[in-house]
């Protein structure tokens, strides 16, 4: 494949070559039955296979303003050289996440982000945004201790410096949100800090609902509030305490808060809005089973009248 080699700044070359860290090695071996390359260049690794090329150096080229976008919002630096997995087959990505909703993740520990450039290439996703979202995290965990950062903070303030863009492919439709809040069957934040629930509909939940509460920190207390949530972090204080020193309001409370404003936004009309195709659906349902009753009624009327005439 010589199209690939680029004479001056980039080097590619087969990557199970140049990758010294062990992890890397076996999971590229036992993924690609195919020669993988490296793309070297703009201060990133992308290891994909010849189809993707192009995309390849496309994250290299924007690589730059998307790191020097995330060290301006937060004024911490990204001084690591992240790693990129281009995949193109979703099955392979489905190997390791096993979730069909998720188009991309992190791993923190490695500065590595895996993204499924099939599902990207197929939706009317950003791949922009989604690089910085992932960017995002791998910044999070380099200044704050992965024990410390609660899952959905990590995703909320990701979700937030990408546009609301996620890891995951969300119907924007249709909020799961607006059914939580108007039934008030929202999961709790609390069990949403170590990880994700897997089942789908929850998964989406799960995700809207930390981009959520990070809105409404910065809608009642300012943009700076979470900024300050997280530097208070980065210090060792767990995300209870930074909230109450930022916030003035201890951790439940604002969750509470959080419920009530969401409730307050929903009324019949959203709700019924929301449940649209379901209500037409039963409707429509409905109207079979009359015209079916309506059906059944006139031919035994017309029987018996056959019967009276005979």
């Amino acid at each position: 494949m010589d199209s690939v080699i680029n004479k001056q700044q980039s080097t590619i070359r087969n990557a199970t070559l140049l990758f010294s860290v062990a992890f890397l090695i076996f999971f590229v071996v036992s993924l690609y039955a195919g020669e993988v390359y490296l793309l070297e260049e703009g201060g990133i690794k992308v290891l994909f296979e010849s189809p993707h090329e192009p995309v390849a150096r496309e994250l290299a080229e924007i690589y730059p303003g998307v790191r020097a976008e995330l060290e301006k919002v937060f004024g911490w630096d990204l001084n690591i050289i992240p790693s990129i997995i281009l995949l193109k087959d979703s099955k392979q990505f489905q190997q390791m996440i096993r979730s069909p909703l998720t188009v991309a993740f992190a791993v923190p520990e490695k500065d590595l982000v895996v993204i499924d450039y099939s599902k990207i290439s197929s939706h009317p996703l950003n791949l922009r945004n989604i690089f910085k979202h992932e960017l995002c995290h791998l910044l999070l965990h380099r200044h704050i201790k992965s024990a410390a950062l609660p899952r959905w903070l990590d995703e909320g303030i990701a979700q937030w410096v990408s546009d609301g863009v996620g890891d995951i492919i969300l119907e924007q439709k249709r909020s799961l949100l607006n059914k939580a809040a108007f039934t008030g069957r929202f999961i709790p934040l609390g069990s949403l800090a170590e990880g994700f629930p897997r089942r789908e509909q929850d998964l989406i939940l799960a995700y809207e609902e930390s981009r959520s509460f990070v809105d409404h920190i910065i809608g009642k207390f300012g943009r700076e509030s979470v900024l300050e949530i997280l530097e208070l972090m980065k210090r060792g204080e767990n995300v209870h305490a930074a909230v109450l020193k930022s916030c003035s309001i201890p951790f439940g409370d604002l969750e509470k808060g959080w419920h009530s404003a969401l409730r307050r936004r929903i009324t019949w009309f959203t709700y019924l809005s929301y449940n649209l195709y379901e209500i037409l659906f039963a409707f429509a349902a409905l109207l079979t089973i009359y015209g079916a009753i309506r059906l059944m009624l006139r031919k035994r009327r017309l029987m018996k009248e056959m019967e009276e005439l005979e």
